[in-house]
């Protein structure tokens, strides 16, 4: 039986919806099923997902075994709007994520759940950190990106985004992420000189945030020693490290945290993105148990308690993150992108490639080929979109869970495109 009328007219949506939309703009097609690494529009056309929602479809549209779990919770009444309030399925979340992520990694956090999407999560850390510390300033690095919302637009690079705020962006300081000087001037020198200096007029911060790659900024690469060695000058400042693993976190780039491989411990880090598993909204701040300063309710949400979400969450971590089976899988594939890039950048003049695990960068030259390929890739039938200050950044973020050979189609298709477009 169908569940939904399969025709749209698709006036609907430049009549009645917002000049805000973009997604929609780059593939102008109307979708209506989705399965695994594939989506279908109201023709009956297929396209091969390289986006899988931003990366919040690590493991694909419509997972069978989440759905299978959430059908069941669903049929048999469970709690779907909780608040706050104790549910089993909040419990069993809780459960499986301490018993099989944090505990196995040697990490000691408590968990918040500070509403359904990331920038919720870099908020309510940003809030703690203040409030923790007594100090206001935050510093966040060139290129990055923390959500829409006011406290983390002011911690995010991009000019554009930023002006949409429509008020000053206060209290946040930009430094340079790593090789922003490619290589040319050690990043740390001004970091460290401004915090030394008394004349420099940097407030002393309260916290800094960073993700480890950077995704809407252009797929920028952090090597493990930055990440160190900005995780030491924290420490020996007393300062706040913020991870921000809203899209690189949930095995994005291989382990299940991005800063695994540094082998640091951050005081705060955000999810969400990834963690329901099914594309529900939910997000997590996590932070060492000395920093729970909040007072019961000083920080809520309406919707911070989204138990679908968390059955799909405990289902996914159950499935996937019992063994490294699948960190294996990722790093894997990731060579194969990683392989399919290299080729074409030794091919052509004028690109470069860059990433780490299953996020990777075809890097153009002329910034806007890159839009161009996108558009020849979504015309053969892949959905791929652009990342970086002036979009010159083909970024993939394909399903963790992607076969070979359909990675291998995609990844042909790119060929194809470049080609195409490059001639």
């Amino acid at each position: 039986m169908e569940l939904l009328d399969q025709t749209v007219d698709d006036s609907v949506f430049t009549q009645h919806e917002s000049e805000v939309r973009s997604y929609c703009r780059s593939w102008p097609t109307v979708f209506t099923r989705a399965s695994g690494s594939w989506m279908t529009d109201t023709t009956g056309r297929e396209y091969l997902d390289f986006f899988a929602g931003a990366g919040s479809l690590n493991y694909g549209h419509n997972n069978p075994i989440m759905k299978a779990a959430l059908l069941d919770y669903i049929s048999d009444d469970g709690i779907t709007h909780g608040l706050d309030m104790a549910t089993v399925a909040k419990g069993k979340f809780i459960e499986a994520f301490t018993q099989k992520i944090l505990a196995p990694r040697g990490l000691d956090y408590k968990i918040q759940f500070p509403g359904p999407t990331g920038t919720n999560a870099v908020e309510a850390a940003l809030k703690l950190a203040r409030k923790v510390t007594g100090r206001e300033s935050i510093i966040s690095f060139t290129n990055a990106f923390h959500g829409m919302t006011l406290g983390s637009l002011s911690v995010t690079g991009n000019s554009m985004k930023r002006a949409g705020a429509g008020i000053p962006l206060v209290h946040a300081t930009p430094m340079p992420f790593d090789n922003y000087f490619g290589g040319v001037t050690e990043d740390f020198g001004w970091f460290e000189r401004v915090l030394d200096d008394s004349g420099s007029g940097l407030n002393r911060p309260a916290a800094v945030i960073v993700e480890t790659v950077q995704g809407e900024g252009g797929v920028n690469v952090a090597r493990m020693e930055w990440l160190r060695a900005l995780s030491e000058l924290c420490e020996r400042r007393d300062i706040l490290l913020i991870v921000d693993d809203v899209q690189m976190g949930c095995g994005r780039t291989g382990e299940f945290f991005s800063f695994e491989e540094a082998g640091i411990k951050p005081d705060i880090v955000t999810l969400s993105k990834s963690i329901s598993g099914y594309g529900l909204p939910l997000a997590l701040t996590l932070f060492k148990p000395e920093l729970d300063v909040w007072t019961p309710g000083e920080h809520n949400g309406t919707f911070r308690g989204n138990n679908p979400a968390f059955v799909t969450g405990t289902k996914t971590i159950e499935h996937f993150w019992s063994d490294d089976s699948l960190t294996k899988q990722v790093h894997a594939k990731g060579e194969q992108i990683n392989t399919a890039f290299t080729e074409l950048a030794e091919r052509y003049e004028g690109i470069s490639t860059r990433g780490r695990g299953m996020v990777r960068g075809l890097v153009f030259e002329e910034s806007a080929t890159a839009s161009k390929v996108c558009a020849s890739a979504f015309g053969a039938g892949l959905l791929a979109e652009t990342s970086g200050p002036s979009d010159e950044v083909v970024k993939l973020l394909p399903a963790l869970t992607i076969s070979t050979e359909d990675l291998g189609r995609g990844l042909q298709i790119i060929s194809d495109s470049v080609k195409e477009v490059i001639g």
